[in-house]
């Protein structure tokens, strides 16, 4: 039984650290959201510290890898074997902003022992361009310098840095770009996208002229941005290469007129992205039904606008890929059947939804909610209860249920009831890895099981930034 509890709390913790943000939800506040996580994180640490380390192997978000990675470095007594590895592996996965902001928060903590100082000076001796990143991150970049005592990566980076007027030019072409844009307009299209903005605007430059200038040296997230900002559709090269949840989100921020009048283009955009996510799994799957939630909870909050609906648009098109062609079924909530045209409507009848889906005796059925069954409440869970007591006691079908909130009050993703295994996800791709980790979720296996698969994952995850710096 203890084992039990303990990979029950393990496998709470990972539905926090998969859909938790900090951030504002439909039904709970960003003070809310922090202090369940910190909770979460603080209890898993203390009672259950190498797997807690392991978590960085798995698909949790960005946010909470740093969160594990500071917890880490703030108790350097308490660290096993391999977490320097794992943490290092993990810092370089992640965006750069957010690993400086990361180093930031330990300098004002205080955090500067000898673990956390070759860590920092490992990350920042593997960044391919130091200019840049002194350039597009000064601040961070010196914050960290001067915490860990690491030196600049060489002595014009140094000078950028602490001795702005030492030099009169530099050789490095983007640092000297950086010092010539203070009063030379031309110089500033030698630079980050994000940096060359501020120059525009001091200089007064067309927003037009400036975005058409600086197009080569811009992402293709900021491309997209700036596209969205200016009115304009994304272009099919960024459509074609998009994630499948960010195309998701795009999709579902046009307007019904435009996703109609861009049917074809936007559906076939969507099938791909969901191709390349299945993988080699495409088409493995058999007989699938999915009940996806287009309530009006999946709406989000202000500062995760539709991300829940996204997710169950793009756990249908992932879905229908994973099935077996011709044998997928999506069912949404509110009735109906055009997903390129959903929205947040109505309530959550995912009873009935569960019941028109059994209907068919899939092979699997997933279902993509925020868990807030309430049309009428609690069907849900008693229809899954009898179905898989008294009709399937054989597990002839596979039922998993996916949710893309946290919810704060219960230090875990909300659950349809104890018969259905429940996994949190942030992003529709990862949902062929989460419907791997459900069957640990089920509470028929405990601690060495999942430990195993940790390990696996760790050894994989390892293995794969080792390639990764060798190349």
């Amino acid at each position: 039984m203890s084992e039990l509890v303990a990979a029950e709390d393990v496998l709470l913790f990972v539905n926090a650290a998969v859909t938790a943000t900090g951030q504002r939800e439909f039904r709970s506040s960003a003070v809310e959201q922090r202090l369940s996580l910190d909770f979460v994180h603080e209890y898993v640490r203390v009672n259950y510290r190498p797997l807690y380390a392991a978590s960085l192997a798995l698909d949790i978000n960005d946010h909470n890898a740093a969160l594990v990675v500071e917890h880490l470095l703030r108790t350097p007594g308490e660290a096993g074997d391999g977490e320097g590895r794992l943490v290092a592996a993990r810092l370089a996965r992640m965006a750069p902003q957010r690993v400086y902001r990361l180093f930031r928060r330990l300098r004002q903590a205080g955090v500067n022992n000898r673990r956390t100082r070759a860590i920092v000076r490992e990350w920042l001796a593997a960044r391919p361009d130091p200019a840049l990143d002194a350039v597009k991150y000064r601040a961070g970049v010196k914050a960290v310098l001067k915490h860990a005592h690491v030196p600049a990566a060489d002595a014009e980076t140094g000078d950028f840095l602490f001795a702005p007027g030492r030099r009169v030019r530099y050789e490095d072409r983007t640092l000297e770009a950086y010092r010539r844009a203070r009063y030379d307009e031309s110089a500033l299209y030698g630079l980050p996208f994000t940096v060359a903005e501020g120059f525009a605007a001091k200089h007064g430059v067309d927003r037009a002229v400036f975005l058409e200038r600086i197009a080569p040296r811009m992402t293709r997230l900021e491309r997209l941005r700036s596209e969205r900002a200016s009115g304009r559709g994304a272009g099919a090269s960024d459509l074609a290469v998009m994630p499948l949840t960010r195309l998701a989100l795009y999709v579902l921020s046009l307007p019904f007129a435009e996703r109609a009048a861009r049917r074809e283009e936007l559906t076939g955009a969507l099938r791909a992205a969901a191709r390349r996510a299945a993988g080699p799994y495409a088409g493995s799957w058999g007989r699938v039904a999915a009940v996806l939630d287009d309530s009006f909870s999946s709406s989000g909050s202000a500062v995760k606008r539709r991300r829940p609906l996204a997710v169950a648009l793009g756990g249908h098109f992932l879905l229908e890929a994973l099935a077996a062609p011709g044998a997928y079924t999506g069912l949404w909530t509110s009735g109906g059947t055009d997903p390129l045209l959903v929205r947040p409507y109505g309530p959550t009848p995912l009873g009935l939804r569960i019941l028109d889906a059994l209907d068919g005796g899939p092979e699997r059925l997933v279902i993509v909610s925020d868990g807030w069954d309430n049309a009428p409440p609690g069907l849900a869970g008693e229809v899954l209860r009898v179905w898989r007591s008294r009709l399937d006691p054989e597990r002839r079908t596979a039922v998993v249920h996916v949710n893309p909130v946290y919810d704060a009050g219960v230090f875990d993703v909300r659950r349809l009831g104890p018969s259905v295994p429940a996994v949190g996800i942030r992003d529709a791709e990862d949902l062929p890895a989460l419907v791997e980790i459900a069957g640990f979720a089920e509470g028929r296996t405990g601690l060495t099981e999942l430990r195993a698969y940790l390990d696996r994952r760790v050894a994989d995850f390892l293995a794969a930034h080792a390639k990764g710096a060798g190349a």
